[in-house]
């Protein structure tokens, strides 16, 4: 038979932020509208969708594909073949590059840290050609192996044909693809991450400021990067904290400098505001105990092996269920770390989530005397199982 333990909603405020991401796609989180043509706002704690709109569609991403150009100098950092003091030589086809500029001088070098403060907060074109030539030999080589990664990371839909974002009708991304890309820099690369917080960087003599408009917002936004051309409109791929809770949003497709700032506000406020992190259990936490049939013990305790956090509308709290699932009785022995059942939690305006449970403790079988004393109280009691076997 199938036994299913129900429990009261939990004091939350005992418990640490949980790390298991669950995705939640909450069935009616469309609440609000935006002028985007392309969104996509996931907590990044749990992976709770908050809100998409043609999240899946490929477009034109234009500089915010520089998110992947810089994800992929933070990866040779990273295994040691690079360094951020190297110097990588500047080619005339990086100086002549047009757009957006760190105003790099054709024949000298310019260091790693410059050029990826020159793509980061400058979104310097001509520093994400000196980075492709410089660890690719062409930007065509260097656009390919963006590519593969992305496939490595889980990015399907992405296709990169230059390390720009420079129009090109086969170079795209999805919404939900940036949204990934951001939050494998942050969790991958959180050493490099603050880079994207800096407001300004001056190269040449030449200061710029940072292009992201949330970082003077005083709103607790602290990257990630803009883009835009006549195809993609003005696009943001943006995160924020308030409190422990970060969100990632991606926007695109907006009429103007004014609208990509006060959309991707009015969308993160929202996120924020209307939805809330609530930690159920940390790992090796006893969420509840499974009856046994024939063991040393009448009961063994069941445990997840991950962190435990749900995202939540605020008004979907309060009706919150936890539900504890199994097929029980459980027959001994039972070995330490067996799944044996399904914590599930269920909420209005959400899609239950499944997160499996195994034993906390090894149960012993009784031994033949006791099978049977077992077996005589159940068939004497009405047990439905009275098998015993030697």
């Amino acid at each position: 038979m199938t036994s299913q333990k129900s429990l009261l909603h939990r004091a939350l405020g005992h418990v640490t932020l949980a790390a298991l991401a669950l995705t939640v796609l909450s069935s009616t989180a469309q609440a609000i509208e935006t002028k985007a043509k392309q969104a996509f706002m996931v907590d990044f704690e749990t992976g709770t969708v908050l809100f998409e709109k043609d999240a899946d569609s490929s477009m034109p991403p234009a500089s915010m594909s520089k998110l992947m150009t810089a994800y992929m100098v933070f990866d040779r950092l990273a295994a040691g073949s690079l360094k951020m003091e190297d110097t990588l030589p500047i080619s005339e086809k990086a100086w002549r590059k047009g757009g957006s500029k760190m105003f790099v001088k054709v024949g000298e070098r310019a260091s790693v840290e410059d050029l990826l403060r020159g793509i980061i907060i400058q979104s310097g074109n001509d520093a994400c050609i000196v980075v492709a030539e410089g660890l690719a030999g062409t930007e065509e080589a260097f656009a390919a192996e963006m590519t593969k990664r992305a496939r490595e990371l889980g990015m399907e839909r992405s296709v990169f044909k230059n390390a720009t974002g420079w129009p090109d009708p086969e170079h795209l991304m999805t919404a939900r693809e940036l949204a990934i890309l951001a939050d494998r820099i942050i969790r991958d690369y959180p050493q490099y991450y603050s880079l994207y917080s800096e407001k300004t960087f001056t190269f040449s003599g030449i200061k710029q400021g940072n292009r992201n408009p949330l970082l003077y917002k005083n709103m607790g936004a602290d990257g990630l990067k803009t883009g835009h051309t006549e195809a993609s409109g003005y696009g943001l791929t943006a995160s924020a904290t308030r409190g422990d809770r970060r969100l990632i949003l991606v926007v695109n497709g907006l009429g103007s400098v004014r609208e990509r700032s006060s959309e991707s506000e009015r969308l993160l406020e929202w996120g924020f505001r209307e939805f809330g992190t609530f930690k159920l259990f940390e790992p090796g936490e006893v969420v509840s105990d499974a009856d046994v049939w024939l063991g040393q013990d009448q009961t063994v305790p069941l445990t997840t092996e991950e962190k435990v956090t749900v995202t939540l509308r605020h008004t979907a709290r309060r009706a919150m269920k936890v539900a504890v699932v199994y097929d029980g009785p459980i027959p001994a022995p039972i070995v330490k770390g067996t799944p044996l059942a399904r914590l599930v939690v269920s909420a209005p305006e959400s899609e239950s989530i499944e997160i499996p449970l195994v034993a906390a403790a090894d149960v012993e079988r009784l031994g033949f005397l006791g099978r049977l004393g077992a077996a005589a109280g159940h068939l004497l009691w009405g047990g439905a199982r009275a098998a015993v076997e030697e």
